[in-house]
């Protein structure tokens, strides 16, 4: 209940003026990309398999050391641009996306079936379907978090319209609430109730429990998922939510929609967006999609643990196993 200060604690369009935010790829930096596909393609390693020593890139391993460094102690963001991913197979994109992320971090799996990248798009899905996961649809999504040190994203085509990324610092919406809504920020450090989600079907317990805002031996963490708060809040044998539980709900909904604090932008074919679930909360605006299948909106999604993760108070072991620094830790277990 003390203003969090520091890099992460950036308001709206500042991030744009962070050297830490992002780095356009330049021309021998590609070069170096395609070196490395050409070499893991030509040594036929399946895709799980290649590792950062695998994937060598002399020069831009640096900038992507010091991007790791910033998705922890810095903005907790960090925007790659510039692969030309038109000039390549969706396999090839792929395998460089992965190639890229093990320069940050480990892939940990997404699924129940043990997957560990992501295809983001809209799989038609209709209401009620079990299979239906919100990245898997074409609505909008509120602000939130997910299972994982780092998120990534690769933008392989983008929808006719909509589809955008919204980032906004979790450290500046606690320090707003702080401000203007103390009782309120008060409730998120609180423990709430969260429902297994139903695509983590080994998981046997139904329900856990976790704050919203935590200060773990020094470090800030903020994390939030709403559609489980609310399904778990809905069950018959948890309590029902307090009024000024869903207040603060609706504050911090209402905080991290302010166009004054958050980033609102739109990934080109090409990009790459990988996010600190711990600093920043992330959303999606509704999108439209072309008709043609093979011109559909398509991001590749990757969960990342990293070496440099901070500690998470114990209250997170339900959802993250282990929550000591640097632990290998989170996504969703195969029965």
């Amino acid at each position: 209940m003390q203003p969090i200060e520091g890099p992460a604690a950036w308001r709206g369009e500042e991030l744009l003026s962070r050297a830490d935010w992002q780095h356009d790829l330049a021309e021998h930096e590609i070069q170096e990309l395609k070196q490395a596909l050409a070499a893991v393609n030509t040594r036929q390693l399946t895709l799980e398999d290649i590792t950062a020593e695998d994937f060598p890139l002399p020069t831009l391993s640096l900038r992507l050391r010091a991007a790791q460094e910033s998705l922890e102690k810095g903005c907790g963001s960090f925007f790659l641009r510039g692969w030309p991913v038109d000039e390549h197979s969706l396999e090839d994109n792929r395998r460089l996306f992965w190639g890229v992320s093990r320069h940050l971090g480990m892939p940990i799996s997404q699924s129940a079936g043990g997957a560990r990248l992501f295809h983001v798009e809209d799989s038609g899905f209709q209401k009620g379907d079990a299979r239906a996961r919100g990245p898997n649809t074409r609505k909008g999504l509120s602000f939130h978090c997910d299972r994982c040190d780092v998120i990534g994203f690769l933008c392989v085509r983008q929808a006719k319209t909509g589809g955008e990324n919204c980032l906004v610092s979790s450290v500046t919406v606690h320090n707003t609430l702080l401000k203007r809504r103390p009782d309120l920020l008060a409730e998120l450090y609180r423990p709430w109730y969260y429902k297994t989600h139903n695509v983590d079907v080994a998981n046997d317990d139904p329900w856990c429990r976790q704050p919203i805002f935590a200060i773990e031996r020094g470090h800030f963490v903020g994390y939030v998922l709403r559609v489980l708060i609310d399904r778990a809040y809905q069950m018959p044998e948890l309590p029902d939510m307090t009024p000024l539980q869903r207040e603060a709900l609706d504050y911090l909904d209402a905080v991290c929609a302010d166009p004054s604090l958050h980033y609102r932008f739109r990934q080109r074919p090409g990009d790459m967006l990988f996010i600190n679930n711990f600093t920043n909360f992330h959303s999606r605006t509704e999108f439209q999609d072309h008709e043609e299948a093979e011109r559909r909106r398509l991001l590749l999604r990757i969960w990342l643990s990293v070496p440099n993760s901070r500690p998470l108070p114990a209250a997170f072991a339900g959802s993250f196993g282990r929550t000591e620094a640097g632990a290998l830790r989170g996504g969703i277990h195969p029965p």
